[in-house]
């Protein structure tokens, strides 16, 4: 069983918290500002320098949503003082990103036509392409929850194969990989 939603937050210098009477949270910091509706049989105390999390009851679904929101909100505390940076790589020849405009990428990945994604204002995008290794992509964000979704569907426009390994994958990621066909005699 997960202990996760007794430990305390830690709230950083340069972010403040608000909850008012309907559970919602504000986060408030150096890198934005996010807002979360907590369920109402979870309440949080903000106390000197730490949130704590505390459910009504032991049901089961009460303790599931203890956890869940004292994740968030820690995501949410760290987005706003820190941020989230996600780095992408497109493996494969001829693979090629480019930010168009501000909330705009182009990515050309071998089809026939070019994909053009629009991402939200709360992402920044930065590409970088260097001769002699792949194209990345650089996402950033206060929010964890909205760069991965973004993260996530660039990568769904050419997931990476197992034989060679072509496609988006994040940068250090692992991939298994598959041996080809062996000619018999």
């Amino acid at each position: 069983m997960s202990r996760i939603g007794f430990l305390p937050i830690d709230i950083p210098a340069g972010v403040t918290i608000e909850v008012d009477k309907d559970n919602l949270v504000t986060v408030k910091g150096p890198k934005g500002e996010l807002k979360q509706q907590v369920d109402k049989n979870i309440t949080l105390k903000v106390e000197e320098n730490q949130v704590f999390v505390s459910r009504s009851t032991e049901e089961k679904d009460h303790k599931s949503k203890h956890g869940l929101y004292r994740s968030l909100v820690s995501n949410m505390v760290v987005g706003v003082s820190e941020g989230y940076t996600i780095q992408q790589e497109l493996v494969g020849v001829g693979y090629r990103a480019e930010v168009k405009e501000k909330d705009r990428l182009e990515l050309s990945l071998g089809f026939s036509h070019d994909i053009i994604l629009r991402v939200p204002a709360e992402v920044t995008i930065e590409t970088k392409t260097e001769r002699r290794s792949n194209p990345v992509i650089t996402l950033t964000s206060a929010d964890k929850q909205l760069i991965g979704q973004v993260a996530a569907k660039i990568r769904s426009f050419r997931p990476p194969e197992p034989y060679k390994g072509k496609g988006i994958k994040f940068v250090g990621e692992q991939l298994r990989r598959k041996a080809g066909k062996t000619a018999s005699i």
